[in-house]
């Protein structure tokens, strides 16, 4: 027959180093033997175990490159080294680039969603004033989103690039509508009046983000240098001196109370 073009024997090779490392990570699911229940039992657990681990390995590896190459400049290829499994790996998970895209956005928000809980859970526990709980509200989204970088960027990536990816996570909007339901809640917010709400949260959201975003750039023109100790510290609380105050002048009852 007519000899395979290199690029065929390329893809080829892909196909085959996935289906070994997809194999590796589900390990063998039976032996040559017979097997005990028990045994079934425990190697079904392992296989579960290695994929999941697997897969939230490729996640990382997606998320650092897609926020610092791009989605275009990232292959599955670039992914599967990154995350030290075979080029074709990612793709028998997640199928295509955009899907694994896809996927690692959802990661992202879904986490937004778990600390949007914790958060919510914790201040209405805590019995504190509003004006307690506001500050720990702020100081929570501000060491959230320094703790995870690749996010900022790569949310800010996508934003400029016209964010249409965004528009097919469900998670995204469900994250910001239960933010806002929080902070009505755990501030005692008339929910009827939603836009106060919404811009309390818009407020708080834009003047952490863009600190840990430009952490590298604008900070350091007006001296401020956020490698400093006790530099995150002092911008929460300027954060949260300008969002109490805020509130105090929109909504006095609200922190009197």
């Amino acid at each position: 027959g007519a000899r395979k073009s290199s690029g065929s024997w390329s893809r080829i090779g892909d196909l085959a180093y996935g289906l070994r490392d997809y194999y590796t990570c589900l390990t063998f699911s039976k032996s040559r033997g017979a097997m005990s229940s028990t045994a079934s039992t425990l190697g079904t657990t392992d296989r579960e175990r290695n994929a999941s681990k697997s897969r939230e390995t490729i996640l990382d590896a997606a998320e650092r490159l897609f926020a610092e190459e791009g989605f275009e400049r990232t292959s599955l290829s670039d992914v599967g080294l990154a995350a030290g499994v075979s080029r074709g790996t990612p793709g028998y998970f997640f199928g295509s680039k955009a899907e694994l895209y896809a996927a690692v956005l959802d990661r992202c928000y879904t986490e937004v969603r778990e600390a949007v809980k914790i958060g919510r859970e914790r201040a209405l526990a805590s019995q504190q004033s509003p004006d307690v709980i506001l500050a720990g509200a702020v100081s929570d989204y501000y060491d959230f989103l320094s703790a995870r970088p690749h996010f900022v960027r790569l949310i800010e990536r996508e934003i400029l690039s016209g964010g249409k990816a965004l528009e097919g996570v469900p998670s995204q909007l469900a994250a910001g509508q239960e933010a806002l339901a929080a902070m009505s809640a755990e501030l005692g917010l008339d929910t009827a009046d939603g836009s106060g709400a919404a811009h309390l949260l818009v407020s708080i959201i834009s003047l952490c983000w863009f600190t840990v975003l430009h952490a590298r750039t604008l900070l350091r023109t007006v001296g401020l240098d956020p490698d400093t100790p006790g530099f995150a510290e002092e911008r929460k609380a300027a954060v949260i001196d300008l969002v109490l105050n805020g509130v105090r002048d929109r909504l006095p009852a609200v922190l009197k109370a």
